[in-house]
């Protein structure tokens, strides 16, 4: 007899729907054919435990189960329920009607548990588009699933669960959450906050200005000085997540197999702060069937890198087309697949490798020309990228010891929220451009429009900084993203000369 079900593979950040045909007939032996992986072709042992631990038998019969459709390969252990249930089924040993109303997808133990499995969110995503009922899927992933509506998210804990429920033996409520709420509980819910921070007035003062333009920040200055305390409490001045964003960010954490086990929605913008020993595979995303990698698990929030210079430098480079086209296209000989990476860059690095070059208090010890040649493990093409050259200094006792408070990051956010709404004005009509850092240099031209004392000063720098030209881009949209923040129309010198200052890097001689 001929039996199928439906499960799903996923490719990306999308999920595409798989027919598993199993049929039983004549012979002894166990066929798997639709291109499946050496997880796939191992679930005969664990299905065949499985049914046989809830009273059923497996066939002696030939049993064949094709994953179609067949050009698609087929990847991990999720696969185990619908080839069970499909087996079931087709050995007559159950009577449902239901099977084909449903996407099943859940991997088995032994004694026909289930575990959890990687991609609940997209594939109930595509269950919903194919017009499916609902979605059987392990417990541990149903309140994850269920923030899509208009399906049934049927939470099981184990094969015998998902048996009674096809032949409506038990009854099994549909998970059911909802989406606005999750999404808007924990909206803004950081720990870290600005007002903890004493001191360090400029730095915040460019952050706020990074996260009103979203641009990227490197932050330079001595160990102890503050540059990780500050990088981590960016996202709390960032303006909060859409429910669009929200969803395309949980998209790819679940896909990573990232969410926790209680999670539903991601409504918090992420940080991701990668260790300088990753690779370049697991920064960008790649693997035999890819995987998105940290830049992409970082997607609509910050990407921290740091001790910058200790990166290797193959690893740094990979990132200067998807810091540009905020998109990362991973291809491999049978399949390309387009992750989104529309992060903000945030690194940190010390002057120097003893630390304490320019300190105020301290003395460099290193060596003639060891202070550029550590500066130089950074190329110059990617510092061109980076918008925010920030110098940290440490913070004395006075200001630490201060009885002023700091701002709080809701003050400050409250700021950043202003200048992007006019920015969403001013882009209302463009496509995939929100901020002023998305600006292509030819809109540049059009909306960082300066006068003529303006362009003298510009002049200027360029010549004494030896700018590039794509630096050039970056002064106007920081200046744009400043004038934004004071509620200025128009450029003024002030904002290009405070723009000019964010690019120390730049300045011949910095590290002579």
């Amino acid at each position: 007899m001929l039996a199928k079900s439906f499960g799903s593979a996923v490719y990306g950040v999308d999920a595409y729907t798989i027919t598993v045909e199993v049929n039983v007939g004549q012979g002894n032996k166990f066929f798997m054919v639709g291109l499946p992986d050496n997880a796939v072709k191992e679930s005969e042992q664990r299905v065949e435990s499985a049914i046989k631990f809830i009273g059923y038998r497996m066939p002696r019969e030939k049993v064949v189960i094709n994953l179609a459709p067949a050009d698609i390969r087929k990847e991990g252990s999720a696969y185990d329920l619908p080839i069970a249930l499909g087996i079931l089924r087709a050995s007559e040993q159950i009577e449902t009607e239901l099977l084909e109303n449903y996407v099943i997808m859940g991997e088995l133990s032994l004694d026909g548990q289930l575990r959890p499995i990687k991609g609940a969110l997209p594939i109930a995503i595509q269950a919903r588009k194919d017009k499916f009922k609902g979605l059987i899927l392990p417990k541990a992933n149903a309140k994850e699933a269920s923030i899509v509506d208009g399906l049934d998210i049927i939470g099981v804990e184990s094969l015998k669960e998902a048996v009674g429920f096809l032949s409506e033996k038990i009854e099994v409520k549909p998970t059911i959450s909802d989406t606005r709420d999750l999404f808007y509980s924990s909206l803004n819910d950081y720990p870290d906050d600005f007002s903890d921070v004493q001191g360090q007035e400029n730095i915040k003062r460019a952050l706020e200005i990074s996260a009103a333009g979203g641009h990227n920040v490197i932050m330079i200055g001595p160990p102890g000085s503050g540059k990780t305390m500050l990088a981590k409490r960016l996202p709390s001045i960032l303006p909060p997540l859409s429910l669009h964003e929200a969803l395309e960010t949980t998209k790819i954490h679940s896909v990573a197999g990232k969410l926790d086990v209680n999670s539903a929605l991601i409504a918090k913008r992420p940080f991701r702060a990668p260790h300088h020993t990753i690779s370049d595979v697991a920064l960008v995303g790649g693997g035999g069937i890819p995987q998105p990698g940290e830049i992409s698990l970082a997607n609509n929030g910050v990407l921290f890198l740091d001790e910058l210079p200790e990166f290797q430098r193959s690893v740094l480079e990979v990132m200067r087309q998807p810091l540009e086209d905020r998109r990362v296209t991973i291809s491999r000989a049978k399949v390309s697949v387009d992750f989104p990476a529309n992060f903000m860059l945030i690194a940190s690095m010390n002057p120097c490798p003893c630390g304490f070059y320019n300190h105020p208090e301290k003395e460099c010890v290193c060596g003639p020309g060891v202070v550029q040649r550590y500066l130089n493990k950074v190329s110059g093409p990617l510092l061109d990228r980076i918008d925010l050259h920030v110098e940290v200094t440490p913070v004395s006792f006075d200001e630490m010891t201060a009885d002023r408070k700091s701002e709080s990051s809701e003050t400050i956010r409250e700021r950043v929220i202003n200048a992007r709404e006019i920015q969403s004005d001013r882009f209302s009509g463009e496509n995939n451009i929100y901020n002023n850092a998305m600006m292509p240099s030819q809109m540049v031209m059009t909306r960082c429009e300066i006068n003529e004392a303006g362009k003298a000063l510009l002049k200027r720098a360029m010549e004494k900084l030896g700018l590039s030209a794509r630096a050039y881009d970056r002064i106007l949209k920081v200046s744009r993203t400043i004038a934004d923040l004071s509620g200025s129309k128009d450029i003024a010198i002030e904002h290009l000369a405070e723009a000019i200052q964010y690019r120390s890097l730049d300045r011949e001689g910095w590290a002579a």
